[in-house]
């Protein structure tokens, strides 16, 4: 067989590639090849380095967009998620305020729920999720500042009905009540 018959078979004219799917396959088989060669340990804290970093990132082009170093809680929420309309619709659910912390409630539907949909090994709320989690936790740490002393976001359940993780954000003031 000569070099043109080869091409002629494994011509692909459609170009029309499964990019999401591919996506996926790439996804899962990274996850779990640094879990099985590091250990959960480090899988974990590398996820959540790959999201801090653009997480930074969001948070100071919004400080240079608004010309503001520091946002109050509520109001980089709304800023912050305006901003990520294309990669989150985020609603949420309730707002508790105690002497020591903002808790939200939120259902979040990310840019990566369809690609971990029809992996057989990545679950919502797990490892691959720590990017999420390192990404909002370092964009709010850095849009808030010193008014937080921490910022958790934690995954609660899958909820299949509004195709959308339940999480709590938490913020915990700096001093015994916020002002």
């Amino acid at each position: 067989m000569n070099i043109e018959e080869l091409n002629k078979q494994i011509s692909n004219s459609s170009l029309k590639f499964k990019s999401l799917e591919g996506f996926e396959v790439i996804c899962e088989s990274l996850v779990y090849e640094i879990y099985d060669l590091y250990g959960r340990n480090t899988l974990l804290s590398m996820l959540y380095q790959i999201g801090k970093g653009p997480g930074e990132i969001i948070a100071n082009r919004i400080k240079e967009k608004y010309k503001k170093n520091e946002f109050e809680i509520l109001e980089a929420i709304e800023i912050l998620l305006n901003e990520l309309k294309d990669y989150y619709s985020i609603q949420i659910r309730d707002i508790e305020e105690h002497d020591h912390m903002l808790r939200l409630i939120i259902e979040n539907r990310c840019f990566l729920r369809e690609p971990m949909k029809d992996r057989e090994k990545l679950k919502f709320g797990k490892a691959f999720c720590r990017i999420n989690k390192g990404y909002f936790e370092e964009a709010f740490k850095q849009l808030i500042g010193d008014k937080i002393k921490k910022i958790e976001v934690n995954f609660l359940n899958n909820d299949e009905v509004n195709d959308s993780c339940v999480e709590e954000v938490n913020f915990y003031y700096n001093g015994s009540t916020f002002h």
